[in-house]
């Protein structure tokens, strides 16, 4: 369990994002439609964006000494 709201909070978005990027691409592949292939195109998208943020900014936490040091080997990269 992290300490700190800031890092619970930013390590929950990169596993909500990577959650996102699963259902997408598993859901692409079972798609029966183009419309899916729409929603599961932005959901995608959305994750990846989400993720490259989300794991910038617990990089700057990190850089700022703001991330507490014994929740850095247990997030996700």
């Amino acid at each position: 369990m992290l300490k700190k709201k800031s890092d619970a909070n930013i390590a929950s978005t990169i596993k909500l994002a990577q959650q996102m990027i699963r259902l997408a691409q598993n859901g692409d592949e079972y798609r029966e439609d183009a419309g899916c292939g729409v929603l599961y195109g932005i959901l995608l998208d959305s994750g990846y964006r989400i993720l490259d943020l989300a794991q910038k900014e617990k990089q700057n936490h990190i850089e700022k000494g703001l991330w507490n040091e014994s929740t850095k080997e247990r997030i996700l990269k």
